[in-house]
């Protein structure tokens, strides 16, 4: 996307998109760093299928904004979280980018998405981890679990709820349609903060729910 001959720098198109959806900008350093993300996401998914979605306006518009959108929703006080099943690294990644008070851990059972995800935390200069096997064989519990487009979904629920400590939170991005089946698979041990609606989606949604009687904020 450019005016003439110009090309619009993907900061500056990733910014106007959360501008368009009610969102304070990202810092400059920030919008730095998502633009190096997204040329090492592009790099790779030219040779290794890391997510459906190729072209640059469309990672900038699904991936990365509604990203955004998750990790400023994140509760303040999380302070460890598991992206459950990251595949190329949504939404931990950018929350790590966004939240760097968050311990991140990017577990991701498939080879090569799992080396890519620990050359984009080595490009990147996060502190994350990288768990390269299943999500379910992770030995620490954590303040929130985050799950996207993961496959067995509801199973993977059943999963997450396992590894979230007394007190914390799972962060579902999932879709009007889902949304009451995961719910109901996470069990009756959580209250369910109203779920929103994700930036440029009327299906798409963020469910945020805490284990125990506090709901998370919203």
């Amino acid at each position: 996307m450019g005016i003439g001959d110009v090309q619009i720098p993907a900061g500056v198109r990733l910014n106007a998109l959360l501008a368009d959806a009610g969102m304070d900008p990202l810092g400059a350093s920030q919008v730095g760093r998502f633009e190096e993300f997204l040329s090492l996401l592009l790099h790779w998914n030219c040779r290794v299928n890391l997510t459906a979605i190729r072209d640059e306006g469309g990672i900038l518009s699904r991936h990365f904004v509604e990203s955004v959108a998750c990790a400023r929703a994140l509760p303040v006080g999380v302070a460890t979280l598991l992206d459950f099943g990251s595949g190329a690294g949504f939404p931990g990644i950018p929350i790590a980018l966004c939240r760097p008070e968050i311990a991140v851990t990017l577990a991701e059972s498939q080879g090569k998405k799992a080396a890519f995800l620990r050359e984009a935390v080595r490009s990147l200069e996060l502190s994350s981890e990288v768990h390269s096997a299943r999500a379910e064989t992770v030995k620490s519990r954590f303040s929130c679990v985050t799950l996207r487009a993961v496959d067995r979904m509801p199973q993977a629920v059943q999963s997450a709820t396992r590894l979230v400590e007394p007190g914390g939170c799972l962060a579902l991005m999932t879709s009007t349609n889902e949304l009451l089946s995961l719910q109901a698979a996470a069990g009756h041990d959580w209250l369910w903060a109203e779920a929103v609606l994700l930036p440029g989606s009327d299906a798409r949604l963020l469910a945020l729910g805490a284990r125990g009687s506090t709901r998370p904020e919203e």
